[in-house]
């Protein structure tokens, strides 16, 4: 099927069929993007009842990390374009299939192989294409990642190199830190194997994502075009709250850009991806990207045009895209606060009450402490006070057992 030709009816013979690997929060704001197009979307994932699972035509629970598995499934389903939510994926299923033209994978197989843990895409970012990035090595044992630290200097960053959402990363100050650091990053990785990445620690001002598109445009050429960029706090490596625009010197701001697409040129394919950059002055520095919507890009809900959803959307069915900022915006992060399955939240029409605020609550099956249940968004004058009003807005919204 080309994409740029048609789109048919979902559930009969012209359906254009998208297959979502992987089907959290932003799966679940992809696929309602797609079915606003008719498009017939297949949500899979690891665990039952996951939130794209409660909006897509149809929903599967396999391991994805199981190759045989998932080309089982996708020869069941015979999507036209496959669509990688998460890392952990069979990626070496994906090219073979790929390559075989059994299945089309946005932005590409070889974008979700690379990308599916840190050391493919720091090695394509560092080595091959000659990007800033922060001193690194990698280790499979305890004493490797001793070594590694030791030659890396302290503080350095220590992260699993699959992972997501900074599960198992860690900054530490000294040797005496590094067993403890080792256990979390084996505990937060999303498949065994124990590889780490670690970072040499760069004393930035602040970090961006830059979402940057690739989309067909009025020639039929593939254009990059550029979100604003997105500030973010994050907390062990978790994004807790976003901003957008986030202001930048205006040769810091073309740096970024210009690694943006550097990278993403070489990546290739459609869609949206999630560039994350470190800035200080002028000086910016690579850090990783995603061949996706980004989750600190949920700020593009309240602050674009279009929201980074949309644009993913449009850009992988080959339809024109608009990167608009309408608005400066915020989002703040909303936690499970408890262990249990089926929660339930207080306090939403509270939230609602603060001017310029919007709530999306995701609908996870269970909830853990430090689980992102939810985010609140705020637009304003400008982002300091949107941010101010999308955290008083998730502090009054209360998670309860019931």
């Amino acid at each position: 099927m080309n994409t740029t030709q048609y789109i048919g009816t979902p559930l009969s013979h012209s359906a254009c069929k998208v297959m979502l690997l992987g089907s959290g929060e932003l799966g679940k704001e992809v696929i309602i993007s797609l079915q606003r197009f008719g498009i017939e979307v297949i949500a899979v994932d690891r665990y039952e009842n996951a939130p794209g699972h409660q909006v897509a035509h149809r929903a599967h629970v396999i391991d994805m990390t199981d190759g045989v598995a998932l080309a089982r499934l996708i020869e069941l389903e015979q999507p036209d374009l496959v669509v990688p939510e998460i890392e952990a994926i069979a990626t070496a299923t994906l090219l073979e299939l790929e390559l075989a033209g059994k299945t089309r994978v946005i932005p590409t197989a070889r974008a979700a192989w690379l990308t599916m843990n840190r050391e493919g895409i720091r090695r394509l970012a560092a080595e091959t294409l000659g990007l800033a990035t922060s001193p690194y090595r990698f280790a499979d044992s305890l004493a490797e990642l001793q070594q590694a630290c030791s030659e890396i200097g302290y503080p350095c960053v220590i992260k699993p190199v699959m992972s997501s959402s900074g599960k198992g990363q860690s900054k530490i100050d000294g040797a005496d830190e590094v067993a403890a650091a080792w256990d979390y990053a084996a505990a937060g990785g999303r498949v065994k194997g124990g590889r780490v990445i670690v970072e040499g620690f760069i004393d930035f001002d602040y970090e961006i994502t830059q979402l940057t598109v690739r989309a067909v445009g009025a020639d039929g050429q593939i254009q990059t075009q550029f979100c604003e960029p997105i500030g973010h706090v994050q907390v062990q490596g978790d994004y807790v709250e976003s901003w957008q625009p986030q202001a930048m010197r205006p040769l810091a701001l073309e740096r970024a850009r210009e690694i943006a697409k550097k990278i993403t040129d070489d990546l290739g394919g459609l869609g949206v991806f999630g560039v994350e950059l470190f800035v200080k002055d002028d000086m910016v520095w690579f850090s990783e990207v995603s061949p996706r919507p980004h989750d600190t890009g949920m700020v593009t809900m309240s602050s674009q045009v279009q929201s980074e959803f949309e644009l993913h959307a449009k850009a992988i069915l080959g339809l024109p895209v608009d990167v608009s900022l309408r608005s400066p915006a915020a989002s703040a992060v909303i936690y499970g606060q408890h262990e249990a399955p089926a929660i339930a939240f207080e306090g939403v029409a509270d939230a609602l009450q603060v001017p310029g605020v919007d709530i999306r609550l995701f609908g996870k099956p269970e909830s853990f402490a430090r689980r992102r249940m939810g985010v609140a968004l705020a637009a304003a004058a400008d982002t300091e006070q949107a941010r101010s009003l999308a955290k008083a807005a998730a502090a009054k919204i209360k998670p309860v057992i019931v």
